[in-house]
């Protein structure tokens, strides 16, 4: 059974602004939609990975990223998603914010969102 048009939130997964692509927040969700089982490790490396594919959809890779805005529903999960982001990011590194926040998905732990320039 698929999600009905008006049970899907409201939003794209990017949009551009001239040679700026803005991504949505990217949570950890597999291929089914769940958020993936395991702890802020697993979903960190997800949640990577899911916003890499956005970004490849748009014809960027994370060396494009310039600004990174991270939330985490636990300040404790920072380390863990440091040693992720390294895997996809390396220097210079993207200008980053990162929030403590609760999470409108249940069970997710970490939910990120970029802007990258098109190379």
């Amino acid at each position: 059974m698929s999600a009905s048009p008006t049970s899907l939130p409201p939003l794209s997964a990017a949009r551009t602004a001239g040679e700026l692509v803005f991504t949505s927040g990217q949570l950890a969700r597999g291929d089914d939609g769940a958020i993936v089982p395991g702890g802020i490790e697993a979903q960190a490396e997800r949640v990577l990975a899911n916003l890499v594919r956005v970004l490849a959809d748009e014809g960027c890779t994370p060396r494009d990223v310039v600004k990174v805005t991270a939330w985490l529903t636990d300040a404790a999960f920072g380390a863990a998603f440091n040693h992720a982001y390294r895997y996809i990011f390396e220097t210079p590194y993207p200008a980053r914010s990162t929030v403590v926040s609760a999470l409108l998905a249940p069970g997710a732990l970490i939910e990120v969102e970029a802007v990258a320039k098109r190379p």
